[in-house]
């Protein structure tokens, strides 16, 4: 157990000699990443399930798990780089996309990964000095703001201390977690470190349509607890039941119209569908291409898919539904097109894609025969008064407005929006908003122009990691629905608030996890 052992990958690298890699290092870097695999899958499922997770109780379980993924990832990280232990991971090696110019220089994955990780560090810091520098406290015992003299202005500060704090803690855990599942991913199975199996890596030909080991059992958890999670959502609508998981009747939303599956508000429900069911339907298109028809395990995905995909319509949400309908015809047409783009050789292959097409529209479809049939006669009434509620929704828009005007630079602080919200109230008997339903809106008066910069700068970042080298290759046609899937919850987060839900969040930064570890394939393929 104390030996020192001899790296074993190609790539050169030098142990520190005070730091020697032994045998030990290595079963406890195993044993961390069979940890982290074991951690990620419960998050998974119960993020969800756990009434959306938007009660502090649930958050917190969230955030636990996530801080012990963060320290999981830290004994990884210290036993690769003060040990020099290189495992056999998906970044390493690999065909460079051939073509890319000096452009290549600005988009290496190793300058990507680091600019993303001084943004995640970044926001971090930006609210952890914002509640370290709060300007104010509120009290919910007495409704007041109790204000601090000592405080630096040109400094990120928070009007509400206690909220501060509470995101703080909470988008740590989120980041941890994000980081800690990129890694993982990138790691390599066991079958696939054999030599046999490398030679369909990066740079071979199998590779075209391939899904690593890790990726492959995500999506699959991810499309299974979707498709149970639409399975539950449609029979409690069915029966009529006012309580979430025929288990709890929330304080608010207390009748089965207003809800659905976990969700106490139907809507959140259709933006957690509307993220998922996209991915999950390229999840099914690489599967697909790469088994033909040979095997028939991968359409219970497709399955899930459908049933997903009718869940906003069923819901109800008007919203939820008119981003269905959107994503619905852009990944039709999307598949559509590839379909007679890809080359088809022979009588032989030219069947399979007529038949491929044939379930593209069975799946379409389906869905919205499903979601027709089950939900619009209580969607009919509420899309005609569908310019009505946006009316409002502008309404209120306009009084929280005046917010962002007047903490235009560092905002009023991350959570802050609830309780600083009453300050803002026309009259004593108005009421106030717990969300403002645009979180577009809502973040810029809660991080301010710096805060909202910095998380922009973040997500574009992730974005541009597929143009860069290394990583998982991966076909266009699958990130492309990763890219419309994400669009969609940014559009749902223009009239509604899906990034103040816990869930969703959480499932959004594990899309983008996947994101991150994906480039472009060569061009030869």
């Amino acid at each position: 157990m104390g030996h020192r052992i001899p790296n074993t990958t190609s790539a050169p690298c030098l142990a520190h000699k005070s730091h020697p890699l032994r045998a030990r290092d290595v079963q406890i870097y195993q044993a961390c990443e069979v940890l982290t695999e074991c951690l990620i899958y419960p998050m998974v499922i119960f993020s969800p399930w756990a009434f959306g997770t938007s009660e502090p109780w649930s958050i917190w379980i969230m955030n636990s798990a996530g801080y012990c993924l963060g320290a999981l990832l830290a004994v990884k990280l210290a036993i690769r780089h003060l040990k020099g232990y290189r495992p056999p991971r998906w970044a390493d090696g690999g065909a460079e996309p051939p073509g890319a110019g000096a452009a290549r220089g600005l988009l290496t994955p190793a300058r990507l990964t680091g600019i993303l990780a001084l943004l995640t560090a970044a926001i971090l810091g930006y609210c952890l000095i914002s509640a370290l520098n709060a300007r104010a406290a509120y009290n919910p015992e007495t409704l007041a703001f109790t204000y601090r003299r000592q405080y630096v202005p040109w400094l990120p500060h928070s009007f509400d201390r206690g909220a501060t704090w509470f995101a703080f803690w909470s988008y740590l855990g989120l980041a941890l977690s994000f980081w800690a599942i990129r890694d993982w991913l990138l790691g390599k199975s066991a079958a696939e470190q054999r030599p046999a199996r490398r030679a369909n890596g990066p740079g071979g030909v199998a590779q075209a349509e391939f899904l690593p080991a890790r990726l492959r059992r995500l999506l699959w958890l991810l499309t299974i607890n979707g498709g149970l999670l639409g399975v539950e959502g449609i029979i409690q609508r069915l029966h009529g039941s006012g309580e979430l998981l025929f288990l709890v009747r929330p304080n608010i939303h207390k009748t089965a119209d207003t809800q659905f599956g976990p969700y106490a508000y139907y809507a959140n429900a259709s933006q957690y569908f509307n993220l998922l069911w996209p991915v999950c339907l390229g999840f099914w298109w690489m599967l697909h291409r790469s088994r033909g028809f040979g095997r028939h395990d991968h359409y219970v995905v497709l399955l899930c898919c459908g049933i997903m995909a009718a869940c906003p319509i069923i819901s109800t949400s008007r919203g939820g539904t008119l981003i269905t309908l959107g994503l619905l015809g852009l990944v039709g047409l999307l598949l559509a097109a590839a379909h007679f783009v890809l080359p088809a050789s022979g009588q032989a292959a030219g069947r399979t894609r007529a038949t491929t097409l044939g379930v593209l529209a069975l799946f379409f479809v389906g869905a919205l025969a499903l979601g027709y049939s089950l939900g619009w006669k209580a969607l009919k009434p509420r899309m005609a008064r569908l310019s009505e509620g946006f009316q409002q929704r502008e309404r209120d828009y306009d009084r929280a407005r005046p917010i962002a005007a007047d903490y235009p630079v560092f905002g009023t602080g991350p959570g802050s929006f609830e309780n600083v919200s009453k300050l803002y109230r026309i009259s004593p008997e108005a009421n106030w908003w717990a969300q403002l339903h645009n979180d577009w809106l809502e973040t810029r008066i809660t991080f301010g122009w710096v805060g909202s910069a910095l998380i922009a700068l973040a997500f574009a970042t992730v974005l541009l990691r597929w143009f860069g080298g290394g990583g998982i290759y991966s076909g266009r046609r699958f990130v492309m629905l990763l890219w419309l899937a994400l669009g969609g919850c940014f559009i749902h987060a223009r009239f509604d608030f899906p990034f103040q839900m816990h869930s969703i969040v959480f499932l959004f930064l594990i899309l983008c996890a996947i994101l991150f570890n994906l480039s472009r394939r060569p061009s030869f393929h």
